[in-house]
């Protein structure tokens, strides 16, 4: 009864928006790891760049370097793990 009467009031003094659904949750591995851009693509960082150089070619280490984007098959599932993005 109590318990009943809590959420009526909580209800009706609720100030946001009423949806239907639940939070869609981020995926908290993708947004350590990826970015989203303005045009809808996702920029990440190469791996295997920090450490363990010596034995890497000039021309690897280089290309380690720059920044990954995301291809055209990979952007869609990286906006359901990121769907405020």
């Amino acid at each position: 009864m109590f318990l009943s009467r809590l959420v009526m009031t909580a209800k009706q003094f609720s100030t946001s928006a009423v949806t239907s659904f639940p939070k869609l949750k981020t995926h908290s591995g993708t947004k350590k790891r990826w970015r989203a851009l303005s045009n809808g693509k996702f920029k990440r960082a190469h791996a295997a760049h920090a450490h363990l150089n010596a034995a890497k070619r000039p021309g690897r280490k280089n290309a380690l370097c720059q920044t990954a984007y995301s291809s055209g098959a990979q952007t869609p599932t990286l906006k359901k793990l990121m769907p405020y993005a």
